[in-house]
């Protein structure tokens, strides 16, 4: 069992193995869950989204969307270390 100390607002820090064995990192969120007993229960609170979900997240205020080439252009130019 790992013991967790509770900071003074109130927050908890979970260590870097409890939150692999959630399947987490920092930033993600936690569900957690009132059990008898005066015990919780947490768990991951993976979101999950459709594909579609994506669309419309390049584009760039008002301005005309960027083709797949230009995407591609740019990214290899960002791998490269190019900016």
């Amino acid at each position: 069992m790992t013991k967790i100390t509770i900071a003074a607002e109130g927050q908890v820090l979970l260590s870097g193995d409890m939150l692999e064995h959630l399947g987490l990192v920092p930033g993600e969120k936690i569900a957690a869950s009132k059990l008898p007993n005066g015990r919780i229960e947490l768990k991951a609170d993976h979101q999950t989204g459709k594909i579609t979900d994506i669309f419309g997240a390049v584009r760039r205020d008002g301005r005309r969307s960027l083709s797949i080439r230009r995407m591609s252009k740019v990214a290899a130019r960002g791998w490269a270390g190019e900016r």
